[in-house]
């Protein structure tokens, strides 16, 4: 396996829009490129567009949310029961964490949040930690982002008369817990119209159902609703748990992100200050490069409970202090992801060169970074992959994959040998014994072979159309904005453009891992960057073919256009 092999595009046909998508505001390019995504229509392109809810997205409509709702606000905070937030230590568990304790709070309910400790608990519900509650006097446990495999747990929480109600995005595995209420889009029998929701998305439709009975009059204004001020947490986790940015959850992105932009919250204000930016330039990619990571990095490296507390407190000196901890702690993250990934690399292509999945499993390897060094190996190889870390009697895993290949699905025919396992169909995790670490390894090698032997497995870009340098026009970058939030299958807009000269190329960045270019196309001249392609400027040819995106460079208060350069091909190579 080559890094460095030629990655395919895949250029969405010059198809003719339909008479009926009558934009004629838009540009023809902006135009194409919608009816190229299938908004075929006049409607369904404004639908789009204007990130309009799905018809029936009623807090009502979902499975669980009526019964769980009630049990909170109509029992527990009428009788003051003391209530324990139970959820996850990465950035969409945090933010739903500290929403619903906050929510719950809001309406005079005894809540406080609970994150088990990624190195002592591991992920989930614990028998352990869910006697301590009970012996503390907690009466009702509700889970965020977990919970939905946890049936051993489940049914100990009932055993010894502790109330639970399960909040989970993840996929259901064969058999559902008993529990006194299960909100989860992907259980059988439902019939809400958006199964794509983040853990912290599921809460917030929790938190409309308990502060605003009347939410579905006005659904489709957030603002009017009592749970607005929330937007601005489901927008991080949602974007930080790269769930898709499509249906719904392009909705509460759009709206979370004018929240961030504009602050409310200290928390979060503090942190934007920590990572550097400006507040009113937010966009997804701002929490997916920036803000994610740092609340993420708390939980990685030691406990998620720094995250939590910054985003629950009000007050500015420790909010600034808790940033700066997660800023220093990310910092340490990246660093350990690196040399992780380095030996992880080598580990798995030595065992296995050709492998259609790499594993890789050693006991010096941090599993608050496992999943991060997974993802690296992906992105370079294109292969499924999975980086564990091997304890006494247990390896936890941590696994990332390709469309072609289900992870979860994988895992659950292996389910045999595996202590706990869950995720989505592009990330996972696990945990088996030692013992039987071995034939977990075999027999997953198996299924890839099986499912991934007819794929060319080369990196895929889908480019939106292929068109010249001079038919970029100034006013497509601000058309461009309304695809905004991109992100999981709602990619940014992407072009090709064939035989375009190299007036000046240079490397650029730390390490020069980054390409600086000047190109033209006899007509018009564009600055590109073309990040992490910075190996490519000694042998790069006279003309070339970009793939690319188009958008406003801004820097020490100056705005230039340029070329997002993705992909570099040398004319004249075939891109399939």
């Amino acid at each position: 396996m080559v890094p460095d092999i030629i990655k395919r595009w895949n250029i969405a046909p010059p198809i003719t829009p339909a008479a009926d998508l009558s934009l004629q505001d838009f540009s023809p390019i902006m135009r194409q490129l919608l009816f190229n995504r299938g908004y075929s229509t006049f409607d369904d392109a404004i639908s789009y567009l204007f990130a309009n809810t799905p018809e029936g997205s009623q807090p009502q409509n979902m499975l669980g949310v009526p019964e769980a709702a009630g049990r909170i606000r109509h029992h527990a905070i009428k009788n003051n029961e003391p209530i324990v937030v139970y959820g996850d230590y990465d950035a969409d568990g945090v933010t739903a964490t500290a929403l619903l304790t906050d929510v719950v709070r809001s309406l005079g309910g005894q809540a406080r949040g609970y994150i088990p400790n990624r190195f002592e608990e591991g992920y989930g519900l614990n028998i352990e930690a869910l006697n301590s509650l009970k012996a503390e006097g907690v009466r009702l446990v509700i889970t965020v982002d977990c919970g939905v495999r946890s049936l051993k747990e489940a049914e100990h929480a009932k055993n010894i008369g502790l109330d639970l109600i399960i909040t989970d995005h993840h996929h259901p595995g064969e058999q559902l817990p008993q529990v006194t209420a299960l909100v989860n889009p992907k259980q059988p029998g439902e019939t809400y119209p958006d199964r794509n929701l983040a853990g912290v998305g599921l809460v917030y439709k929790l938190a409309c159902a308990l502060l605003d009975p009347d939410y579905a009059e006005h659904q489709d204004d957030p603002h009017l609703s009592p749970a607005h001020e929330y937007l601005d947490l489901v927008a991080l986790g949602t974007v930080a748990d790269q769930v898709p940015l499509i249906g719904e959850n392009r909705h509460l992105v759009r709206s979370g992100l004018e929240y961030l932009r504009r602050p409310h919250r200290q928390g979060v204000l503090s942190l934007i200050g920590a990572a550097q930016l400006n507040p009113a330039s937010i966009n997804a990619e701002s929490i997916g490069f920036a803000l994610g990571p740092r609340l993420n990095a708390a939980g990685r490296l030691d406990s998620a409970q720094a995250a939590l507390d910054l985003l629950l407190t009000r007050d500015v000196a420790e909010a600034g202090k808790l940033a700066q901890l997660l800023n220093s702690q990310n910092q340490e993250r990246q660093e350990i992801t690196r040399a992780i990934q380095a030996h992880a690399e080598t580990t798995a292509l030595i065992a296995e060169p050709d492998a259609p999945l790499l594993f890789a499993v050693n006991e010096d390897y941090n599993p608050g970074v496992i999943g991060l060094a997974a993802a690296r190996l992906l992105e370079k190889y294109y292969r499924p992959a999975i980086v564990a870390h091997q304890g006494a009697e247990f390896t936890r895993g941590s696994c990332r994959s390709i469309p072609e290949f289900h992870i979860t699905r994988a895992l659950d025919q292996c389910a045999d040998l595996l202590i706990r396992h869950g995720g989505h169909a592009a990330a996972a995790g696990f945990t088996v014994r030692n013992s039987d670490l071995p034939e977990l390894i075999d027999r997953l090698n198996e299924i890839a072979n099986a499912e991934l032997g007819g794929f060319d497995l080369r990196p895929m870009f889908q480019a939106d159309m292929e068109l010249e340098l001079s038919e970029l026009d100034p006013r497509l970058t601000g058309e461009l904005a309304n695809l905004e939030p991109t992100g999981s299958d709602n990619p940014p807009a992407l072009f090709v453009s064939r035989s375009v000269r190299v007036l000046r190329s240079r490397p650029v960045g730390k390490d020069s891992s980054h390409l600086k270019l000047a190109v033209t196309d006899g007509r018009i001249t564009y600055d590109a960057i073309a990040f992490r392609l910075g190996h490519l400027q000694p042998d790069l040819p006279l003309f070339i073919d970009l793939l690319f995106s188009f958008e406003i460079n801004r820097y020490n208060g100056n705005e230039t256009l340029q070329l997002n350069v993705k992909d570099i091909h040398p004319t004249g190579v075939d891109d399939q």
